[in-house]
């Protein structure tokens, strides 16, 4: 476990060497959040509410939303480039689980984005839009654990798509088209509540609504008690289920690579 963690220290380091790029990053989360609160802002025309969502709920969830989009995106393209230049093969040599090794690296990016990206344009943002705070300290808690199991659950689809590289020659399309579903059906650009009530059924059955939306519900109180307690389980059965998934795409992809490297 430790070496996994040294993994995860390693790259928050690597990426802290990077100056211009944190500050680009900073820069770049500030403006798209500044424009979409302006779009949203628009769309309200000065209303207080729309059914009931105020904007300072939208604003929340929003910002929310992409801070953690920006922490969970990470090189999709690692698998697919270590098979193409042969890589790959050296690193079933080393005495570490392949697997955890990429899981732990993309870990260790991800909070580096979240302390130096997303937090330094979150504090901006509360001077320029007024955020809902969290419901309680408590939720606050909750939903931090709530966001890292959305974190693997999309770490998961990220990673069989990625195992597909093992039988197709870039599975750069089906990433493009997998984020344009997260974006969509997580509540990133629109969120659910304006989604109509049929669409939020079939997004209730995916592993989608699962990523962002059910940490943003429980930060702002809308899930409570029991109601936290089943979207949390319905995260955690979705990672169950990804993770067979995930496991049986990389046993078949490792031993097709074998039997061609024979």
């Amino acid at each position: 476990m430790r070496t996994y963690v040294e993994f995860a220290v390693k790259k928050f380091q690597n990426r802290m060497a990077y100056r211009l790029e944190f500050f680009m990053g900073i820069i770049n989360t500030i403006i798209t959040i500044i424009v979409y609160l302006c779009i949203y802002r628009a769309l309200y025309g000065g209303a207080k509410e729309i059914d009931g969502i105020t904007f300072q709920m939208v604003a929340t969830n929003f910002v929310i939303s992409l801070g953690l989009s920006d922490a969970f995106t990470f090189n999709e393209m690692f698998l697919q480039d270590k098979i193409h230049d042969g890589t790959i093969t050296n690193e079933f040599l080393k005495p570490v689980n392949f697997v955890f090794r990429m899981l732990s690296e993309n870990i260790g990016e991800g909070v580096f984005k979240m302390v130096f990206n997303f937090i330094p344009a979150l504090l901006f943002t509360l001077l320029y839009a007024s955020l809902c705070p969290p419901q309680s300290l408590l939720n606050l808690f909750v939903m931090v654990f709530s966001m890292m199991l959305g974190y693997l659950i999309l770490w998961l689809i990220s990673f069989i798509i990625q195992t597909w590289s093992f039988w197709l020659f870039s599975v750069w399309g089906i990433m493009t088209i997998k984020n344009v579903f997260v974006n969509i059906l997580s509540g990133t650009l629109l969120p659910l509540w304006f989604m109509p009530a049929v669409i939020r059924k079939i997004i209730s059955f995916t592993p989608f609504g699962s990523i962002y939306f059910t940490p943003v519900r429980i930060y702002l109180g809308e899930l409570k008690g029991a109601d936290i307690l089943y979207g949390m389980a319905v995260q955690l059965i979705w990672i169950v289920i990804l993770a067979v998934i995930a496991n049986i795409f990389w046993k078949q992809g490792v031993r097709k690579l074998v039997v061609q490297g024979g």
